[in-house]
């Protein structure tokens, strides 16, 4: 008979070493203690994330002026607030299951709806990074194009383009998983092309740019909101799209900790970004200095671009603030 629709879009199946549930063949319980204490540390970072990330959308969204560039980073608050809402409770349901191995079956749809959502966050979250990275690398590299002809409302259009970007990303892998349509490849191009256009690029992009900052003609020292999108960038690089890599690659090769692990590094990847802000904005001198939203408005209150800039060009010797 037809394989039920759960095991293709749940990580249920893949992360315990389960063959597709089907009639024929029973479903078995496997119970791996080394399983659940991934899940519950990662559990434990969501809960920490959650916290930073609430104190970031507070303070851009009640505390401090809208620019252009805290737009895209309350978005990507937003987007990493609701990752670090959905996945604990995905990982919860993964955790009963292993006390009661047929809740995959009687809670299925609930199992794939929460996954979703996940993604959904998970790939807003991304595409909003990238595109913040992007608009930052125009706004140092072209900085009287971008001050004199960037559109006034450009971040708002670009994020709700980029949240409607995820939406259908999401809902294409669930209607093909769920309804089986061409789930591999479907899992496998959309996360492919994620991870080529919005992780690869915007981490050589910026990496480029910051060596060339730093080793060319007119060396420039780059700002604290350059610096934290930067650091944003390779966390991503580097913790985000192992998340990725497994949804493109899950149907063809198959692992017992891969996924939690990776679902693992992915609660990391949203829990640091208010770290970073932190950190960067309260480091003066190597010292830290002031409270949170001290160091926050030091990061989001930079001047523009276009002054920092011009500054620097006339005195190679001075540090500017890109």
């Amino acid at each position: 008979m037809e394989e039920t629709n759960t095991t293709d879009l749940s990580l249920s199946n893949v992360t315990s070493g389960y063959e597709h549930f089907n009639t024929s063949s029973p479903y078995r319980c496997i119970w791996d203690y080394r399983l659940q204490i991934i899940s519950g540390v990662s559990i434990g970072v969501c809960l920490c994330g959650l916290v930073g990330n609430v104190v970031v959308v507070w303070f851009l969204g009640f505390q401090m002026k809208k620019n252009p560039f805290t737009v895209y980073v309350l978005n990507l608050a937003v987007a990493d607030l609701s990752l670090l809402l959905f996945l604990p409770a995905y990982l919860t349901l993964q955790i009963l299951r292993q006390f009661h191995c047929y809740i995959v079956i009687e809670y299925g749809l609930l199992f794939d709806i929460l996954l979703t959502l996940f993604m959904f966050s998970y790939f807003a979250s991304m595409y909003l990074l990238s595109a913040m990275s992007l608009e930052r690398c125009l706004s140092v590299l072209f900085p009287i194009w971008y001050r004199c002809h960037r559109p006034e409302n450009l971040s708002g259009i670009t994020c709700g383009v980029l949240w409607a970007l995820a939406a259908l990303s999401a809902s294409v892998v669930f209607t093909a998983c769920r309804f089986i349509i061409y789930c591999p490849i479907v899992n496998h191009c959309v996360n492919s092309v994620n991870v080529l256009i919005f992780s690869v690029f915007p981490f050589l992009s910026n990496l480029a740019l910051f060596i060339k900052l730093r080793c060319g003609t007119y060396r420039r020292h780059p700002g604290k909101l350059y610096v934290a999108v930067l650091l944003s960038v390779t966390f991503l690089f580097f913790f985000g799209i192992p998340f990725s890599v497994f949804l493109s690659i899950n149907y063809y090769y198959r692992n017992l900790f891969f996924p939690y692990v990776t679902c693992f590094l992915t609660s990391l990847n949203s829990s640091v970004n208010p770290v970073i802000y932190f950190l960067v904005g309260g480091c003066r001198q190597r010292r830290f200095h002031g409270s949170v939203k001290v160091a926050l408005r030091r990061v989001f209150e930079e001047k523009a671009p276009s002054e920092d800039g011009s500054r620097g060009q006339g005195n190679t010797a001075a540090e500017t603030s890109l």
